[in-house]
């Protein structure tokens, strides 16, 4: 049986030296880290993501989740007054495992209150070129992503023409699905390999009905989802938002998530009534990220395979 360790010990090194580069960059701006619990009594609802489940216990009288993200449980602290925070933690997903994914991986979150998501993307921007060195930025809308490298709106086009062009460009099967769906393959198939020699490359303003836990605004007469997802070097290194703070809103994208949940046979998942409750107590304006941070020791590294940094990858436990 093979009990050594993934990461090499100068990796080990590496990695430690990145943690505390982070909690530097964080105690220099006076935002508070905080920890927050690894188990949860509410499993996200997001019909793309499935939580890992521990089955009750003497301690347990139902199962509980391990957490997908501190997201839900940092915006209590919020809503509780914390005012800027972050966290360095781990989270979990079960699913794939490979170069780019272990089913357990650490996050790094933060919150700034009275930031928008412009304001966000700059300090993200900020906080990755400290740990990387100086390298290009960009920001782009993903409408004008998809009109310059496949010249489509992704905003316009009809579910039929997305669905023709992703099976012209690729080798797709029987495979249907909704426009999303179409636009998901087109942007990770096709698009997201042209970023590769591009640094650092923020996309924003997504289609409303990829908003997740974002705000949604009017623009030119479209709804699109604040939010931003961060591909570095053609990597994807993080997703923000303009963060969502009406429960009710709230409350009816989890009911919406948990029909797409029921109507492609997956599980219902329980809504987090706290995190509801903390929202309709009055969580501030604020604006959110979600950093993967072994990708960002990867590309510190130059590591090509996520199990080179990673003391004991998923095989190894």
């Amino acid at each position: 049986m093979n009990w050594q360790p993934s990461a090499n010990l100068p990796m080990l090194r590496a990695r430690a030296a990145l943690l505390d580069s982070i909690r530097g960059f964080f105690a220099a701006r006076h935002v508070l880290e905080v920890e927050t619990p690894l188990l949860c009594s509410a499993g996200v609802t997001d019909p793309a993501i499935e939580p890992l489940i521990v089955e009750r216990g003497s301690s347990l009288h139902s199962p509980h989740y391990l957490q997908t993200s501190p997201e839900y449980a940092m915006k209590r602290l919020l809503a509780a007054g914390s005012g800027p925070i972050y966290q360095l933690t781990k989270a979990f997903r079960d699913g794939e495992a490979g170069v780019r994914h272990n089913p357990e991986f650490t996050l790094l979150e933060w919150y700034r209150p009275d930031h928008d998501y412009h304001q966000l993307m700059r300090e993200v921007a900020e906080l990755v070129c400290s740990c990387l060195g100086e390298k290009p930025v960009q920001y782009i809308t993903y409408r004008d992503l998809f009109l310059a490298e496949l010249g489509l709106d992704p905003l316009t086009a009809s579910l039929a023409n997305l669905r023709l062009r992703a099976q012209q460009e690729l080798d797709l099967g029987s495979l249907d699905g909704d426009k999303d769906l179409w636009l998901d393959l087109l942007m990770s198939h096709l698009i997201e390999p042209r970023l590769a020699a591009r640094g650092l490359c923020f996309v924003y303003d997504y289609p409303a009905s990829q908003a997740a836990l974002s705000s949604i605004v009017e623009k030119d007469g479209q709804l699109l989802g604040q939010r931003f997802e961060l591909y570095v070097d053609g990597l994807e290194l993080a997703n923000g938002y303009s963060e969502l703070t009406d429960s009710a809103e709230q409350r009816r994208r989890f009911q919406e998530d948990n029909t797409r949940r029921r109507d492609t046979g997956l599980d219902e998942k329980p809504m987090d009534e706290r995190l509801l409750a903390a929202l309709e107590a009055g969580m501030p304006q604020c604006s959110g990220v979600a950093l993967g941070f072994d990708r960002l020791l990867m590309l510190l590294t130059g590591s090509e395979d996520i199990r080179q940094v990673l003391a004991f990858d998923w095989a190894r436990i």
